[in-house]
This record gives structure tokens, sequence and C-alpha cells, in this order.
């Protein structure tokens, strides 16, 4: 068969420890987000790498097909996400089979996530809704839906409405979903330290109209720091909190984040570009793992990392005394 059924992969096992309240090290899972085609053109898909690591030019959707390749073939990610197209290249040619990762594609682009447009605009605006993903046609069992509040009552009630629509769809397809809400884009008249009560209460309320039917498989939410994302994960046990990756950063900021979000209680992570920027991602997902099962710390992760590209012969982008500084503000005070 062209992939694992659902019930054979890790993420099912995992989730269902985590909603048992059976939680353990080694059931926090790590999502790739290679679904950057839907976010921007032909510089989406990433820096191409010589055998050193030097930067060469732009990779092409081949290329950027090979790095997926090789992170499937390596399985240690528990969710590969792309777009359809993507999903569905890779399946026809089976390369999911043998692994126990569960491919998901992403169910939905608002205007906000066109973010790699070169000279769009598209990020300065309230986003509105957009889905270009034919659900019926897609070949994977799960998919990622996205929406942003922004404290305008007409612009929400328009996201909110397109989730119900899609939700529906979802159902109707046997389709699962997880829905990732971003923090706003725009001005909302809230100063940054009120922002994260706003989308946590934004997102109870949500949740409060869905039926078990409905609700989502799990959360992917900003990292707004250790207090808001405790406060979202110990309101309601029942709805599984993870994270997603932001900007580039450090690799130092990479293997913090994961830290602190799983001591906090978050139980999945999400990361595009912290992983497709890495000199080597293989390597990149292995440390990331050994960090969330608690095996060793950020700092010397990044230090391990580094050994790593060293042994493959692989200039690193920054020197070890850089790339071991926290350069997110939202990752400073937690910092161990």
């Amino acid at each position: 068969m062209a992939q694992p059924e659902h019930q054979q992969t890790r993420f099912a096992e995992k989730i269902a420890r985590i909603r048992a309240g059976h939680y353990r090290l080694g059931d926090f899972m790590i999502a790739d987000a290679k679904d950057a085609d839907l976010a921007g053109g032909i510089t989406a898909m990433g820096q191409r790498r010589d055998a050193t690591g030097k930067i060469v030019g732009i990779r092409t959707r081949p290329e950027f097909h090979d790095q997926i390749r090789a992170l499937i073939k390596q399985d240690v990610l528990d969710i590969m996400l792309a777009s359809t197209s993507t999903i569905e290249t890779l399946t026809h040619e089976g390369a999911f089979e043998g692994t126990r990762m569960l491919a998901a594609f992403r169910g939905n682009e608002a205007t906000d996530a066109w973010v790699g447009i070169r000279g769009g605009r598209y990020r300065e605006y309230a986003p509105l809704p957009y889905r270009g993903a034919a659900l019926e046609l897609a070949l994977a069992p799960i998919c990622l839906y996205s929406l942003t509040y922004v404290n305008h009552a007409e612009r929400d009630v328009a996201s909110l409405e397109a989730y119900a629509h899609f939700r529906a769809q979802a159902r109707q397809q046997g389709l699962m979903h997880f829905l990732e809400v971003f923090n706003p884009n725009i001005d909302t008249g809230l100063c940054a330290a009120d922002t994260p009560a706003y989308i946590n209460d934004c997102i109870i309320r949500m949740l409060a109209s869905l039926t078990h039917a409905e609700r989502p498989e799990f959360l992917k939410v900003a990292y707004n720091g250790p207090d808001a994302l405790e406060e979202l994960v110990t309101h309601d046990p029942s709805v599984v909190v993870g994270v997603l990756g932001g900007g580039q950063g450090t690799h130092r900021d990479t293997f913090e984040l994961l830290a602190q979000a799983e001591r906090h209680g978050g139980r999945l992570a999400l990361f595009g570009r912290k992983i497709n920027a890495a000199e080597h991602q293989p390597s990149m997902v292995s440390w990331m793992r050994r960090v969330v099962d608690r095996d060793t710390t950020p700092q010397a992760a990044v230090r391990g990392y580094h050994a790593d590209l060293q042994r493959l012969g692989i200039t690193a982008d920054r020197n070890l005394a850089t790339d071991s500084q926290i350069t997110e503000d939202v990752l400073r005070a937690d910092a161990q």
C-alpha cells in the first residue's frame, strides 16, 4: 500500500496515550511543515546547498522533494505535512511505505499565510479565508486547517464560517484535521502582553461550539510563553496542544522552544523554517528528538549538531558561539 494505515502510525499510538492521560517521555510528537509551496512561489523551497553546506542558489521543486524523501526514509518524524500536490507525488511513488510516519496535507491557505510571494503585501491586511485543496482528492487521512483572529468581528466571523464549512466537508470525506491558530498579523488594539490571553480565550470559546466529532485532533498555536501554554493545556485536558515554529532563529532557539513546549504541557511541535533552513535536516531532526525526549539539553544539542556537521564536512551557517545564543525574546525567561 502507498502509506501506512492511520492506526499503524506513531501518531495514532501517541495521541491515544496522551488523551488517556498516560503521556510518557517519547510521546512528544514532531511534525515537519513542508508546505512552503503554499506560502510562496519560486523561492519558497529554500536554499540549495552543495556538499559542504555552502548556499549555491534556490532549490527546485524536485530538490525540495528530495529533502522530504530523506526525512521520510529516516522515519524519526511523526508527521510529514505538505501540499496536496506534494503528498500525491510522494504517495504515488511509495515514499511512505515501510515507515510509521503520518502523511498530512494543508487544507487551507488564508491570505496571511502568503508570506513568500516576492513583492506581496498580503500580511499587511486582515486575512481572507481561502482553500485550494479538494478534500475528496487528497491522499492523506488528516489535514491542517489554519485561522487567525484579528479582533475584528466581520473578519473573524468570516474566518470561523469558512472553518465551519470546511469541517462539514471534512466529515463527509472521513478526514481528520488539526487546527492552527496564528497570532494576529495586524494591529488588533491589544498590547503584546494581552495577546496570549486573547488568543487563549478565542480558542476556548470556539471549541465550546464543537461536538466531539467536529473537534480537531490537536491544536497548533504560537508559543506565547510558559504561562499562556500552561493555561491552555490545563483548562481542558482533553485538548492536545502543540506549538508552531515561527521564524528561523538560531538552532539554540529551535531546541529551546522544543524543551520549553514539552516542559509546560505541549505535546507536539510543527516546525517549518527551523527544519527546512538547517544545514543538514536529518541531523537536525535527530537532535530535536533527543531534546524532547529529555536525553539532552538545548545547549548540548547545539554542540552535538555542530559536531555532526563537522563530521559530515559541512560548514555551519553560524559559528558555535553565535548559534548557542537565544535570540527569541519569548524564550529567554524560561531558558535552563
